[in-house]
């Protein structure tokens, strides 16, 4: 049995529309036309495009261009759908026309038909909820929308959680002492709070960064219309509608201070993909980290445990893997790959316009989602419950020759050598054959290899050199 439908009319003609959807024809070409991928725009996207266009409604009534009843009908309609309640009905392929045209107009019929309800003269989809805008100023406002509160209520609270999960574990484990590691070799020691801090600073930097970039992914094109001189809008609509939006998100907009750059690049969209890729290489060297501490237990370096969180092996009984850590790098592998889609999709704008926009709102808004939800499992699921095998660390910290170092300033650099080499040698603690080696008595060696000591550097008074 056939489908039902309605005939639905555009500037094309008319089209068949199944007949309990919300939306009209331009709608339903869309979805004929971009049967590509199965993916719809994102969530934060949607939410991010009917709050622009509840706040175009309200700038639109408040300047007396739209009457105050149908600003109201508009409104709640569009509240809707940024409140998730109609996304059943934004079909769109996120591979569409490049200015997201289509997902523009999805809105525009979907807020007519709800706005409509009730009403004896239909509220228009172009002349009422698109009044004042177009496609070209609207998508990319709600793209740079959608970011900024993706990351001030997902990403950011989530990186602050990480770091503070960070700090914490390093308070409790932060005095044990282990051996440092430079080109995966054995290298000065170092406190276990000293190597955690430095992914506690890394995030801390990577939270400064994502913030400076939002400073500039606020600053809004709305009001440009087609091209950026506004036909079609009041002068006032712009800043009006960054001031509205403000208010019903709750995180500060503005209209762009050049709203031609604003609708023909995509300049701050790339950047903001810029820091998340930043981002994902920090993450991606601290789950690493994590795999080579926690590696063996028996074969590998064995200085931590994380917690057993599933069996690892189909066919080895009591393998346990990391999994968390595996599953971060793969969320940074994709978000590193989303950046050079992004940059291929920012050098995409042709004169007046980028015509990339639904692309860069998806793989935008899909890092910021990963990268918030990869940050949380990294802290809860991995380093909280890490444990420490201070037995492993005391070990191989005892027998490390590199320890020598410390007796650069007393004996020279070709004579610690010669003693690391000989400890390397012959499997012996660099404390032995150094007390063969120098005349020094034990008492003094002891004070100078004692690895506590040398993990707050500087022990001679004399900064060090050379390379790693």
């Amino acid at each position: 049995m056939a489908a039902k439908t309605r005939t639905e009319h555009d500037s094309l003609g008319a089209l068949e529309v199944p007949a309990g959807a919300l939306y009209g024809a331009q709608t339903q070409r869309a979805v004929q036309n971009f049967p590509i991928s199965g993916l719809v725009m994102p969530r934060y996207f949607l939410r991010a495009l009917g709050l622009v266009k509840a706040a175009a409604a309200t700038a639109n009534a408040s300047l007396g261009h739209l009457p105050p009843d149908v600003a109201d009908a508009i409104r709640d309609a569009a509240l809707q759908v940024a409140a998730g309640d109609l996304d059943g009905q934004f079909p769109v392929d996120v591979f569409q026309t490049g200015s997201g045209t289509s997902s523009n107009m999805n809105a525009n019929e979907v807020i007519a038909t709800v706005a409509s309800r009730g009403r004896r003269q239909a509220v228009h989809a172009n002349d009422h909820v698109n009044m004042g805008q177009s496609s070209n100023d609207v998508v990319p406002t709600a793209l740079q929308a959608a970011a900024l509160l993706a990351c001030r209520e997902r990403l950011l609270p989530a990186l602050k959680h990480l770091r503070l999960t960070i700090d914490r574990k390093a308070r409790r484990v932060g005095k044990v002492v282990k051996t440092g590691r430079t080109h995966l070799m054995d290298a000065m020691p170092l406190t276990l709070g000293q190597e955690l801090g430095a992914w506690s600073a890394q995030l801390a930097t990577a939270i400064d960064r994502i913030g400076d970039t939002l400073d500039r992914v606020r600053q809004l094109p709305i009001g440009g219309t087609a091209v950026g001189t506004g036909i079609n809008a009041d002068p006032r609509f712009g800043k009006k509608v960054a001031k509205e939006l403000s208010v019903l998100s709750g995180q500060r907009f503005v209209q762009a201070r050049n709203l031609f750059e604003g609708i023909a690049a995509q300049d701050n969209a790339v950047e903001l993909s810029g820091q998340l890729n930043v981002l994902a290489a920090t993450l991606m060297k601290i789950s690493n980290d994590l795999r080579w501490m926690n590696s063996g237990p028996l074969a590998g370096l064995g200085e931590i445990e994380l917690p057993a969180l599933q069996p690892g092996s189909s066919i080895m009984p009591g393998k346990v893997n990391p999994v968390v850590p595996e599953a971060v790098c793969m969320v940074c592998a994709q978000v590193m790959g989303n950046h050079a889609t992004v940059t291929i999709a920012g050098a995409s704008g042709n004169f007046q316009l980028n015509v990339m926009l639904p692309l860069i709102a998806h793989n935008l808004l899909q890092s910021i989602e990963l990268l918030a939800n990869g940050s949380r499992v990294l802290a809860d699921s991995a380093i909280q419950g890490f444990r420490v095998r201070e037995d492993r660390l005391a070990e191989a910290l005892a027998r490390n020759p590199i320890l020598v170092t410390a007796l650069n300033p007393v004996i020279g650099y070709e004579n610690a050598a010669a003693i690391a080499k000989q400890a390397y040698r012959e499997g012996r603690p660099v404390l032995d054959v150094a007390m063969l080696r120098t005349g020094l008595g034990e008492k003094a060696l002891r004070k100078l290899l004692d690895p506590a000591a040398l993990a707050r550097g500087g022990i001679h008074g004399k900064p060090g050199g050379g390379g790693g």
